[in-house]
């Protein structure tokens, strides 16, 4: 309630000085920190796992392989494509030396780099299935993060088993999409609130 009031007057503040926009999306943004599952500094360890390994693997494969890297509570998940066997198990390699890695997914294909055209798709095909999930309202859509390759939806996040098999049947079910990997990591379902009178 604090926070809110805190918002409240920034934002009452901004108004007149016509900072608004800035303000709200700060706002938007403590709302999306404070509705994440993963302990603050997990986030941060997971933007700091991807930029690291992105850049490691970049620098040692140049433009003989594409690869991205996603981590998720210091899980990665490697996608994209590689023209060898040698070159996925490098990336793997590099990935999993970077400090607070806990687990690899390696889903990196065997072809060749795909096209900006296939790579815009799987683009729009994350926004279509991230719409789709805040549509259904059966779960908080932002503890769900979705990653597309090559029309393959990858869903990672602290979910429920009741919210993974919801989101999964929403991405399932999204034009385009080929095929589903779940990648989460399952928790209890929370306790239920009891009734006050």
């Amino acid at each position: 309630m604090r926070l809110l009031r805190a918002l409240a007057a920034l934002l009452a503040i901004a108004t007149v000085s016509g900072c608004a926009a800035v303000v709200v999306a700060g706002a938007a943004g403590g709302v999306m920190v404070a509705s994440d599952r993963r302990e603050p500094d997990t986030v941060v360890a997971d933007e700091r796992i991807e930029i690291t390994a992105a850049n490691r693997i970049r620098t040692a494969l140049q433009d003989k392989a594409h690869v991205n890297v996603t981590s998720f509570n210091r899980t990665v998940l490697l996608t994209g494509e590689a023209t060898t066997d040698a070159q996925r198990d490098e990336a793997e390699r590099i990935a999993r030396a970077v400090p607070e890695v806990r687990k690899i997914v390696d889903e990196i294909a065997i072809r060749p780099p795909s096209s900006l055209t296939a790579r815009s798709g799987d683009a729009i095909t994350t926004s279509q299935v991230k719409s789709r999930m805040i549509g259904a309202q059966e779960f908080n859509s932002l503890h769900v993060k979705v990653v597309t390759e090559a029309s393959v939806v990858y869903l990672m996040g602290l979910v429920t088993a009741k919210e993974a098999d919801a989101a999964t049947q929403v991405a399932r079910t999204t034009a385009g999409v080929s095929k589903v990997v779940q990648v989460f990591e399952l928790i209890a379902e929370p306790a239920p609130q009891a009734k006050t009178n």
